[in-house]
């Protein structure tokens, strides 16, 4: 195999990676802008006092990090996860395999200001797999990689595979290790060296999975150990930015960004301006679930008198927001959530929609309804 420097491990001068000041001026002045507002909204609305809300953004992060590995989770396994550790009580069941993520995304946010250690990693990987086993496959867990053959992060069919990155041997990980550990920790705010949190976040990232130190599970300990740079920037634990599902949205560029600065040069300006682009994306994001929360609460202030079936199906298209029920709310749809008959359904969905609640498009069995602009700020749901 071909460790020639074209891999960014290679190169003369590893780790000592340069950025250009100039370029990442506007960027960060973006995302730090992005970061104020959604911190100062959340703040406004004393967001510790709305957990329905910062465990939304948990579940949506925690599925969002496996999903990125090509993983689907079971949403109700992971909210019953969340909210027990969030202290809120679930009688709903997880697995040891939801459990151990979300122990690790805790971990890594609720305890920033702990040190950071070879350990603490390697208890965040084998807490990804309490088996022992990825997939069919058992792996070397609690520990940095041993095997002799090169890491290798591959795609294609056998017979056509594509070769996208090769990490350093395993001989060297330790030392490798050792020398992010120190950075690490000497570039945390008040520490020796003066770094902006999220151009170390995104350093961090970076030179973490470029060593890909673990047999399995590299992606999710490294943005776990992202969140916890980014959490130990803004000196809290509250899991308010979603940057997981920010990067799942963009999966393909994700990997095409990394990929491209592990086989580039030790000027990591674009992967960094990338990032950054990328951190400003997921604050604008929570900053409209939290504007949508505020939303939903004048909403219902100012509702009209319901039964309890239309609250219910009133409260689903609330949640959904912008991007969810497509096609609109049907009396079909009502049936199916309620468990009424289809005549009470249309009863129900014409009383609503004559006290303002929802507004009617189509005709016939194209007939869809919609929180009406007049009902809450929310909007159609579309």
């Amino acid at each position: 195999m071909d460790h020639s420097p074209a891999y960014i491990w290679a190169q003369p001068g590893w780790p000592l990676f340069t950025l250009r000041q100039d370029a990442l001026t506007g960027p960060l002045s973006r995302a730090r802008l992005a970061q104020g507002t959604v911190l100062g909204l959340a703040h406004a609305l004393g967001l510790e006092r709305h957990p329905e809300i910062l465990q939304d953004i948990w579940i949506a992060d925690a599925m969002a990090t496996a999903g990125i590995e090509g993983e689907t989770l079971n949403p109700d396994a992971v909210r019953s996860s969340v909210l027990r550790k969030m202290g809120l009580g679930s009688t709903g069941k997880s697995t040891r395999h939801v459990d151990g993520l979300v122990e690790v995304m805790n971990d890594a946010t609720q305890h920033f200001e702990r040190k950071l250690t070879h350990a603490r990693l390697c208890d965040w990987q084998a807490a990804l797999f309490p088996g022992g086993r990825s997939g069919l496959a058992r792996i070397e867990v609690g520990k940095y990689r041993t095997h002799a053959d090169p890491m290798q992060i591959v795609s294609g069919s056998p017979g056509k595979e594509k070769v996208h990155y090769v990490a350093p041997p395993s001989a060297q990980v330790r030392a490798e290790m050792t020398r992010l550990l120190e950075w690490f920790r000497d570039s945390a705010p008040g520490g020796k060296i003066a770094i902006d949190g999220v151009v170390r976040a995104a350093i961090a990232h970076l030179w973490f999975e470029t060593i890909h130190p673990f047999e399995d599970g590299n992606g999710r300990v490294g943005r776990a150990l992202c969140d916890m740079a980014l959490a130990q920037d803004a000196k809290s634990p509250s899991r308010i930015i979603s940057l997981s599902r920010q990067l799942l949205d963009n999966r393909s560029q994700y990997y095409e960004q990394l990929e491209t600065a592990e086989r580039g040069g030790l000027d990591v300006t674009n992967w960094t301006v990338w990032f950054a682009a990328q951190f400003e994306q997921a604050c604008q994001k929570s900053a409209d679930i939290i504007r949508a929360a505020v939303d939903k609460g004048h909403f219902w202030q100012a509702a009209p008198q319901m039964n309890e079936r239309q609250k219910k199906v009133v409260q689903k298209l609330l949640d959904a927001g912008p991007d969810g029920f497509e096609g609109g709310m049907s009396a079909e749809k009502y049936v199916n959530i309620t468990g009424v008959s289809k005549a009470t359904a249309t009863r129900d969905l014409a009383d609503l929609s004559e006290k303002g609640v929802l507004e009617i498009t189509g005709q016939g069995r194209g007939t869809r309804y919609w929180i009406t602009g007049k009902a809450g700020s929310t909007g159609r749901v579309a």
